[in-house]
C-alpha cells in the first residue's frame, strides 16, 4: 500500500479511524510504524528512535518526573471488520483493533502533538507484536536490549479499561500435570491402570480449591485456578498409560512468580508438574505520589486488572504502572469489536489536563 500520512492535528476520533484503516496484524506493523514515525519526526519537541517496528519518542525538558505512555500497534487478524465504520448515530466506531488498542494509540499521538510543554517529561512508546509470542513483543525486547528508553517514574498502558483505572495485573502460570498408569487391552482392563481415570484426583483438587481474594495496595484481586486441557488415550481398545491435565493459575500480584510456582507444585505434589508458561503480575502502582496525582485527576474508582498486560514489563523495571484506555476488554478480538466515541474523548481530555 502507498505511504499514509497521519494528520495529528485532526480530532482524536478521526485519528482513531485513520489508524484502524491502516492494517497492522501482528508481524505486519511496518506500514503503520512508518506512518507513526513520519508523524512523530515532524514534532520538534520530541526525540524519536525506532527499533524494528517499535518507536520511542521523548521530551527532554529537564522536568523532575517522567511519565511513560505506551501502546501496541498490532491487532489480531481481521474478521470481516476492516476498514473502520461508524454507527449510524456516530457514537460508536467499529473495526479491528478499534478498542484494542488503536483508540489508545490515537490518544498517545494526539497528546504527543498537542502537549508541547508538559508538567512532567513524557515518553511515548509505540510497540509491535503484543498479540503474539512474548519473545516478539516490542516492549519486552526493548526492556531487555535498552531499558533506559523506558525509564520513568510512572507508566500508563493505554489498553482498554472502559475509561477506568485498572491497577497492575494478575500473574499467569500454565502447568502440565502428568498422571502415569499402565497399558492393557480393554478386554482385560484389570491388568492395567487407567491414567485418565486416575486424573480424576486432580480434578477433585481443582473443584475443592478456594480462590484467594487479597487486597493489594487497596485494590481487591480474585485468583483463579482451572483445568484448561486434558489429553490422553492410545487407541480405542487400549487402557491409557498417561494422562496430562493442563492447568492455568491466575495469581494476585502480592505473590511472586516463584511463589506461584511453589504453590502449584505443592498443591499437585503427588504428580510430576511441568511449568510451561509463567509471567509475574504487577502491583497496582498507585501509591507513588505521581500515581496518586494521576488517580485524583482521572477520578472514579480504581479496580484490579483481572488478566495479564504489559504493565508487568514496567513493574519488572521498578516502574509503577496502570492500565487506562477507552476500549472495552470484553469485546477485544471479536468480529464486532468497537469503541465508544465518548470514551475516547473522555480519556484524551483527562490525560491532557493531567499532563499539562
Amino acid at each position: 500500500m502507498p505511504p499514509v500520512d497521519l494528520d495529528l492535528s485532526s480530532d482524536v476520533v478521526t485519528l482513531t479511524a485513520a489508524l484502524v484503516d491502516i492494517a497492522s496484524v501482528s508481524g505486519d506493523e511496518k506500514p503503520l510504524a512508518d506512518a507513526v514515525e513520519r508523524a512523530l519526526t515532524r514534532l520538534p519537541h520530541l526525540t524519536t528512535r525506532r527499533t524494528g517496528n517499535t518507536l520511542v519518542a521523548r521530551t527532554n525538558l529537564g522536568r523532575q518526573e517522567r511519565v511513560v505512555l505506551a501502546g501496541h500497534l498490532d491487532t489480531v487478524p481481521h474478521a470481516d471488520n476492516f476498514p473502520s465504520k461508524f454507527s449510524a448515530d456516530g457514537t460508536v466506531l467499529h473495526g479491528v483493533g478499534s478498542g484494542d488498542m488503536k483508540a489508545g494509540v490515537a490518544i498517545q499521538l494526539k497528546l504527543a502533538h498537542d502537549v508541547t510543554e508538559p508538567g512532567r517529561d513524557l515518553t511515548y512508546v509505540f510497540y509491535e507484536c503484543e498479540e503474539i509470542q512474548a519473545e516478539r513483543n516490542g516492549l519486552y525486547k526493548l526492556s531487555r536490549s535498552d531499558p533506559d528508553q523506558l525509564a520513568g517514574d510512572f507508566a500508563i498502558l493505554l489498553e482498554g479499561s472502559n475509561a477506568d483505572i485498572e491497577g497492575g495485573c494478575q500473574g499467569t502460570l500454565r502447568a502440565e500435570i502428568t498422571v502415569k498408569g499402565a497399558r492393557a487391552h480393554t478386554a482385560r482392563s484389570w491388568m492395567g491402570r487407567n491414567a485418565i481415570h486416575a486424573a480424576g484426583e486432580i480434578l477433585d483438587i481443582l473443584r475443592a480449591w478456594e480462590p484467594r481474594q487479597p487486597v493489594v495496595d487497596g485494590i481487591q484481586y480474585h485468583e483463579g485456578l482451572n483445568a484448561v486441557a486434558v489429553t490422553g488415550g492410545v487407541a480405542g481398545n487400549v487402557v491409557p498409560d498417561e494422562c496430562v491435565v493442563t492447568v492455568n493459575y491466575r495469581f494476585a500480584p502480592d505473590k511472586s512468580a516463584a511463589e506461584a510456582e511453589a504453590c502449584i507444585r505443592e498443591l499437585f505434589g503427588a504428580w510430576p508438574v511441568k511449568v510451561v508458561d509463567l509471567a509475574p503480575g504487577a502491583r497496582p502502582g498507585l501509591t507513588a505520589p505521581v500515581a496518586a496525582s494521576f488517580r485524583e485527576a482521572v477520578g472514579g474508582e480504581a479496580r484490579a486488572k483481572l488478566g495479564w498486560t504489559d504493565v508487568a514489563r514496567f513493574s519488572e523495571l521498578g516502574i509503577p504502572a496502570v492500565n487506562y484506555g477507552p476500549g472495552d476488554p470484553a469485546i477485544a478480538h471479536t468480529p464486532g469489536e468497537f469503541v465508544e466515541v465518548a470514551r475516547i474523548r473522555h480519556c484524551e481530555q483527562r490525560l491532557r489536563a493531567w499532563l499539562r
